[in-house]
This record gives C-alpha cells, sequence and structure tokens, in this order.
C-alpha cells in the first residue's frame, strides 16, 4: 500500500553560486525556506518539479522536500534540509556569516 502524499516544497542549488534555493508560488528562486511554495498536492508537486527541471540555466538538482506549515512557512521536517536552510557548512560564507 502506498503512502499518503506529505506536503512538499521545491528545492535545488542555485547553479552559479551553488546556494540551496526553494522554488516560489510566483516562480522566484529564493535563498528563504520561508518564503516557498508548500505544496500539498502529489499532481500539482510533480508539476512545479518539472517546472524547476526546465529551468536548467538557473538551477541544479532540483527535487521536492517534505515540509510542514510553519509560523512564518514553510519548515523542513528532516535534518538535511534543515542544514541546508543554514547555508555552506563552513562559517566564512553565506548564510552562517553573520553567525
Amino acid at each position: 500500500m502506498s503512502r499518503a502524499f506529505s506536503p512538499k516544497v521545491v528545492t535545488a542549488n542555485h547553479l552559479l553560486d551553488g546556494d540551496a534555493v526553494w522554488l516560489t508560488e510566483d516562480d522566484r528562486w529564493t535563498r528563504d525556506m520561508r518564503e516557498a511554495e508548500l505544496l500539498d498536492d502529489e499532481a500539482h508537486a510533480q508539476l512545479r518539479l518539472l517546472h524547476a527541471e526546465s529551468q536548467p540555466d538557473t538551477v541544479v538538482g532540483a527535487y521536492l522536500a517534505d515540509a510542514v506549515s510553519g509560523g512564518s512557512g514553510p519548515e523542513p521536517t528532516h535534518f538535511r534540509e534543515a542544514f541546508r536552510t543554514r547555508g555552506p557548512s563552513n562559517y566564512a560564507h553565506g548564510k552562517q556569516e553573520s553567525v
């Protein structure tokens, strides 16, 4: 028996700088997961993923990641995705620079 579909966001890596990015409802790529479009319909999620995959000049490695609705927008449900929201793993770059 197949599992019920759980909410997802479309995520990828920005082609030029490698940052984790998320697809918004208005077709922008954002570096803030809270701005991402939370997808609760499996068919729509697959269409949004196809849309992301059709942008190889902007992003690479697009996939659907589990998420939940939070107070400020989608939030990760898995450690990997939580880690990606914090940026590069070395503290001299990106989102972690100000930490």
